[in-house]
């Protein structure tokens, strides 16, 4: 193998006679480089935005969540689910059961999620992060209060200062409709706001009320212990994914356990969508890019008929003498593919340090500034050996070409 890739690469390197077939062969690895820079560019601006959209959780997603594999709440004084909470590598759990109900505030009317949370909620969550106005005292001598988003307290133009209260009202689970009061059917609380908080979540900012366990639990009809879901806090250090497995290993099959990206999977999925689609669509291109090197393997080809029986009277089998032209066809690719490769790296940490690229540059506000970018290992060897890949399919119809030429003079 020493001798055809000794001479593809004196091919490639040397001029020929005829200087079509040099400006062909660099417009191929132009082709190729600037194809792989763009996917380079490409996956690594969709990792930055991956990336900036797992650290805009909302504050309300725990490191870890368990919830029933089937129903809607669990017994939180199971055996098994206090081991599981007494690991050492967690925190806190918070316990939080949910419900549908109907708010009444004023003259509006809002259909909103009540969340009954325990009383440790405030170890779990950042409230520094949360809080708009007020606090989150669920119960001030004999008055029960609620926190609600800022979507729902802008629509219902509720305020901490108000005297206003809120009124809930939620049906009793199981319970027959009397037609002649049909009131009878349905649970009434009335609570005070007591603050307004914010969070990324787009689709609980507009339904979401906090209030305390005790209250949710009273109004829903649920007993001591029923939860909807237990929200751990993970210690600093502590690795998620292995607290997960040991606490999915201890609970068994009838309970669910989620990371913050499990409880943000539709998210995550259309990121990851989008991001290989675009890595498909743009492997188009490279195919494009690549099949140059047909052009010019057949040019050359045509140039070197003297040099080709030349090496046949030399003793150059006809196997030889193709994968002479095809080791020039994958030196071409894997130039093509490695300074791609690299072309892409220096853009991507460019961006990353000063931020050519500009997300505003429209005049409108945006979470960044410029477009971020992270560049991942796997997506490198992906596309590498993708394009090596690709230009070693393109080769083989030329030289397969070649050697049936060669067999039949």
């Amino acid at each position: 193998m020493k001798f055809p890739f000794y001479i593809g690469r004196r091919y490639l390197f040397s001029k020929k006679s005829h200087n079509a077939i040099n400006i062909i062969s660099f417009i191929s690895v132009c082709g190729i480089a600037v194809a792989t820079m763009a996917l380079v560019c490409t996956l690594s601006v969709f990792n930055g935005f991956e990336n900036l959209v797992s650290q805009m959780f909302s504050v309300f997603d725990p490191d870890l969540k368990v919830q029933p594999a089937t129903g809607k709440v669990f017994d939180v004084s199971d055996a098994t689910v206090q081991k599981a909470v007494s690991l050492p590598e967690v925190e806190v759990a918070v316990q939080t059961l949910e419900e549908n109900a109907l708010l009444k505030y004023g003259e509006k009317q809002s259909p909103v999620l009540v969340r009954g949370v325990s009383d440790n909620f405030r170890q779990a969550v950042d409230v520094s992060r949360l809080l708009v106005v007020g606090g989150f005292d669920f119960k001030q001598g004999d008055l029960d209060y609620a926190a609600l988003a800022l979507g729902l307290a802008s629509r219902l133009d509720a305020r901490t200062e108000y005297i206003t209260p809120i009124e809930l009202f939620s049906p009793i689970r199981a319970a027959k409709v009397n037609l002649a009061n049909p009131s009878t059917a349905f649970v009434q609380r009335t609570l005070f706001p007591c603050g307004v908080f914010t969070q990324n979540d787009s689709k609980l900012e507009e339904s979401l009320l906090l209030v305390s366990m005790d209250v949710a639990r009273d109004m829903f009809r649920y007993d001591e212990g029923t939860v909807s879901s237990l929200d751990i806090k993970l210690r600093k250090g502590a690795d998620a994914e292995q607290t997960k497995h040991k606490i999915q290993s201890l609970l068994g099959e009838r309970y669910e356990v989620k990371n913050r990206f499990e409880q943000q999977a539709d998210t995550f999925k259309m990121v990851q969508v989008e991001k290989w689609v675009t890595f498909f669509i743009l492997t188009f291109v490279a195919i494009i890019a690549i099949f140059n090197v047909i052009g010019s393997l057949t040019m050359l080809i045509i140039e070197k008929e003297r040099d080709i029986a030349t090496l046949q009277s030399l003793g150059a089998n006809n196997k030889v003498i193709a994968s002479v032209f095809m080791i020039e066809g994958w030196l071409i690719s894997l130039i093509g593919a490695t300074t791609g490769i690299v072309m892409g790296l220096i853009l991507c940490v460019l961006q990353e340090s000063f931020g050519f690229l500009k997300l505003n540059a429209g005049g409108a506000a945006y979470l960044v500034d410029a477009y971020p970018v992270e560049v991942r290992w796997p997506d490198l060897a992906v596309i590498f050996f993708s394009v090596i890949f690709i230009g070693f399919l393109a080769v083989l119809l030329p030289a397969n070409n070649l050697r049936k030429k060669l067999k039949s003079s």
